[in-house]
């Protein structure tokens, strides 16, 4: 199979069984994107990061970066295309006969059940974020990330104690802490 199509195939399944947003995603793009070495774990918990603070939807920026360093443009579009094509068919689906089912028992008993199944997928992503940021296993074999863990505890104590804060400045703070602590800690 090439591998444009293989990649538009794994995102059009992990679009079409994503329930609950970009985070509840992060778990099926890990099992199918780094068991493929399409990517790996610490290049994809990096992205995660710079996913967030770029524009546009979290979920399609992971996937056209894994797309482009896959197979280049092509890999992009086809990853792209790929991720969003489930979501853009059922919200079509939906729209048509939202009325017919709106109040269905069973559509709302389906939709109770998906919510605690997101909260997990949701509660993986953070765990695989925070242990791939902070437990270096893949980079120093188990080392802690000292500074990381340092910055994590003083960015609570500074949102904690001045609840008022910008996130700007958490931001801010954030990164000169990082400088400052990365280059006592190499």
């Amino acid at each position: 199979m090439s591998l444009l199509i293989e990649l538009f195939i794994t995102f059009f399944k992990i679009g079409l069984f994503t329930i609950g947003g970009g985070y509840a995603m992060i778990p099926l793009i890990q099992q199918e994107v780094v068991s493929k070495g399409w990517i790996s774990l610490p290049l994809l918990t990096d992205f995660i990061g710079i996913s967030e603070s770029t524009p546009g939807p979290f979920a399609v920026n992971i996937a056209t970066f894994i797309g482009e360093t896959s197979a280049g443009f092509p890999g992009a579009l086809f990853t792209t295309v790929g991720v969003v094509l489930p979501s853009f068919i059922i919200i079509l689906v939906i729209a048509r006969y939202f009325n017919h089912f709106k109040d269905n028992f069973y559509v709302k008993k389906t939709m109770r059940v998906l919510r605690p199944a997101t909260l997990g997928l949701v509660a993986s992503a953070v765990y695989l974020i925070f242990s791939a940021s902070f437990i270096h296993v893949d980079y120093l074999k188990g080392s802690l990330n000292i500074p990381g863990i340092i910055i994590l505890a003083l960015l609570f104590f500074v949102r904690f104690k001045f609840k008022k804060i910008h996130p700007v400045a958490i931001i801010g703070i954030s990164a000169g802490l990082g400088v400052v602590l990365f280059s006592l800690f190499p």
